[in-house]
């Protein structure tokens, strides 16, 4: 059996298994949506499209701003919540497959669920020949029942999206084949501003390639990382086409609107204030919800906090296992919305996006002698799913 054919080996199942999931939790997001409240909730999205219900369901929250790029293109007020704040590549994409199906809305969530199929496929790919064929499933199944994973599901998000790109742009990566890799970054980085993440990933693991191939070892020092700099050929410097993305779209920003930065300007505008400044980094914000915020907020901050703090812990065990590249990306996609967002709130869905955490998850599932944790661990995340995507379908701004 060939590399390519190993590597794909169980694609099918895992597919057909994303579908039933894909169809598990549109089922409850739609069963959701229809059930009156027994409380009162202190945020609902209360979007109505027009659509059927099983996507009516899906689009919340921030999704009717990217349904609004989708359709009408980019505004901009200076100090007002404006589209700006959310990059292209996502919107574009919804308005490409909306010209085929006639639906802004269905477009959004047909390109969630096939980023999100091909996201699995590509992870799963990725797994194979870095952990065992035990924890290469165990991974996966943890990624799967993430409990932030309904936005890869069909949420008119940007997540799947962001998340095959950036699979992809490692994969072509891995494959050497550079310029492709950078392209793809950019697409990466035309996505959100963590895409910068990627930006460095691919440059440093681009180096720890060549150290590797230096030094004939898997595991390399830093010295020996820097001292790659010098065996950098063209060839190897395409993967930093991955940057255009972000300067493309600053470019466009700033020839129509006259600012570069306008997103950072409208994400710190009233109502989402996420400028930057000691009281985000310190998260106030955070503290003050959880000292006197309503009980909803108070679980919704403390759940994404938790996680958040899981994946950090994490990061050691990526270097040890997937060395420096990884490590590069894995610590600036985490450390971007940490340092950036005040109170937690979207960090969940963030976490998806750190794909080695996962990974390390996996092993270490593996390497526990009782059966029950690795079977309890990925059981328990997929009910906190089914709750979460519950929660969703009500219109609570779980993320």
């Amino acid at each position: 059996m060939t590399t390519q054919s190993r590597a794909l080996r169980g694609v099918g199942p895992l597919v057909g298994t994303y579908a039933a999931v894909t169809v598990l939790l549109t089922t409850v997001v739609s069963w959701a949506q229809g059930l009156p409240l027994a409380a009162e909730i202190t945020n609902r999205s209360q979007i109505v499209t027009g659509d059927p219900i099983w996507i009516d369901a899906w689009v919340r929250w921030d999704s009717h701003w990217y349904g609004g790029i989708a359709e009408n293109g980019y505004f901009y007020h200076p100090g007002q919540q404006s589209p700006i704040a959310f990059f292209p590549s996502y919107p574009m994409a919804v308005r490409l497959v909306a010209e085929l199906v006639g639906d802004v809305q269905v477009a959004g969530v047909l390109v969630t669920v096939l980023c999100g199929a091909a996201s699995l496929v590509l992870f799963w790919r990725w797994l194979d020949g870095r952990v065992t064929s035990r924890a290469r499933r165990l991974a996966t199944a943890s990624l799967m029942a993430y409990p932030y994973a309904f936005f890869i599901y069909g949420a008119m998000y940007s997540d799947a999206l962001f998340l095959l790109c950036v699979l992809a742009a490692f994969t072509a990566l891995e494959a050497r084949h550079f310029a492709l890799a950078g392209l793809i970054g950019a697409v990466a980085t035309a996505g959100r501003p963590v895409g910068l993440a990627l930006v460095a990933g691919l440059v440093v693991r681009t180096l720890e390639m060549l150290a590797q191939s230096t030094s004939g070892r898997d595991k390399v020092s830093f010295r020996e990382l820097a001292r790659a700099l010098t065996t950098v050929r063209p060839r190897h410097t395409l993967v930093g086409l991955s940057v255009a993305g972000l300067l493309g779209w600053m470019a466009y920003l700033w020839f129509v609107f006259g600012n570069p930065v306008a997103f950072a300007d409208a994400q710190s505008s009233p109502g989402w204030d996420q400028g930057a400044g000691p009281r985000t980094w310190f998260k106030v914000g955070f503290g003050g919800q959880m000292l006197h915020g309503p009980w909803d907020i108070k679980a919704i901050l403390f759940a994404q906090f938790f996680v958040c703090l899981l994946a950090v812990l994490a990061i050691p065990q990526v270097f040890r296992r997937f060395g420096w590249g990884y490590l590069t990306y894995a610590l600036i996609v985490l450390g971007i919305p940490l340092v950036g967002s005040k109170d937690f709130l979207g960090c969940g869905r963030y976490v998806m996006m750190a794909f080695p955490v996962f990974a390390v998850l996996g092993a270490l599932l593996d390497q526990q002698p009782r059966r029950w944790i690795r079977v309890a661990v990925p059981a328990v995340s997929a009910v906190a799913l089914l709750v979460a995507t519950f929660f969703y379908g009500l219109g609570v701004l779980i993320s």
